[in-house]
């Protein structure tokens, strides 16, 4: 473990790698973030990432984080849990919750409860009430590492009715510079979420037969404003024994396929984000585009559509999701 700077609040951030004969990996108690991955035999990151905790602090939040208690979008940042109504931070457009505010989890420094060379466990303990949600609570993740896979095991308790919808947050580029053109996105998929006003669900689940995001068999990726991602493809419609949510492979050959327990996989194109200012793992800027972020979740909009994946859990459901990437050179 070792120091990665300190936080705008004065707390100290560490970085801490695991390692198998394949994979390297970097963690941060900040954010809990994966950092960085680096796969034997390829000379360049796979992960978007930087050196500095203020790149974390600022436009790259989301770059890798573990995104919690809530990823994605609440509407008008309200939900009703256990009869009661709660209000949240309104940080996105004014009137909505984007990933669970200024308190979530990708904010917060972590506990580090134990390391090996080849796997991390940390811990964070949300207090009744932070950002508005209830319950306390406590979240753990266990990164690591066997052969060529990075698998990550995310649990959260509360002592009262609250909601969870935790996920990682990473954005890969699989060719050596950031982007992702010349990719190719495979998804098993039959649907995915109508995004209406400011991306919120309707409620209504799209056939991806026939339109421009359907990937069951592969599509072609532009790696830029041709192509529209951030929406939510329905794998299944409550949690689920790991299985394969999306393969991307890149123009070089690299390929990562990605599995999970999760009902949902967000798709995200990095397309309202310039990072451009902070220093890089790939020694040059993360503008638009950078890179593609496939966030295994469950779906967005559940506290507003009873039909959805529920994401209502007390001291007798506890949260728990599996995700794991492989790759190959």
């Amino acid at each position: 473990m070792t120091p990665f700077g300190t936080t705008a609040e004065g707390r100290a951030a560490h970085a801490i790698e695991i390692q198998s004969e394949f994979l390297r990996v970097r963690i941060l108690t900040y954010g809990a973030i994966l950092n960085d991955v680096r796969l034997s035999g390829v000379s360049y990151p796979l992960t978007l990432g930087s050196p500095n905790l203020a790149a974390y602090e600022g436009p790259m939040a989301s770059f890798g984080s573990l995104m919690g208690p809530v990823v994605n979008r609440i509407r008008n940042a309200q939900a009703e849990i256990a009869g009661r109504e709660y209000q949240f931070e309104k940080n996105f457009v004014g009137k909505h919750t984007l990933h669970s505010g200024s308190t979530g989890t990708h904010h917060q420094v972590w506990d580090v409860v134990v390391q090996s060379p080849t796997s991390v466990t940390l811990a964070l303990d949300l207090p009744d009430g932070l950002g508005g949600f209830p319950g306390k609570r406590r979240a753990q993740v266990v990164y690591s590492v066997a052969a060529a896979s990075l698998t990550m095991e995310v649990t959260a308790q509360t002592d009262a009715p609250t909601i969870f919808a935790f996920a990682n947050h990473s954005y890969w580029a699989l060719d050596g510079q950031p982007g992702f053109a010349g990719h190719r996105l495979t998804i098993p998929a039959d649907s995915y979420l109508e995004a209406g006003q400011d991306l919120m669900p309707t409620g209504v689940e799209i056939p991806v037969a026939g339109t421009a995001y359907d990937a069951r068999e592969g599509l072609d990726l532009s790696g830029d404003s041709q192509q529209f991602f951030d929406l939510n493809y329905c794998i299944a419609r409550s949690d689920q024994p790991m299985q394969q949510v999306a393969e991307l492979k890149g123009a070089s050959g690299v390929k990562m396929q990605m599995e999970s327990t999760a009902p949902g996989l967000q798709v995200y194109d990095c397309s309202t984000i310039d990072a451009t200012g902070f220093a890089t793992h790939h020694d040059c800027p993360y503008g638009f585009y950078s890179g593609l972020a496939l966030e295994a979740q469950a779906w967005p909009g559940g506290t507003q559509h009873a039909d959805f994946p529920s994401i209502l859990h007390d001291a007798d459901r506890p949260f728990r999701q599996m995700t794991r990437w492989s790759f190959t050179g």
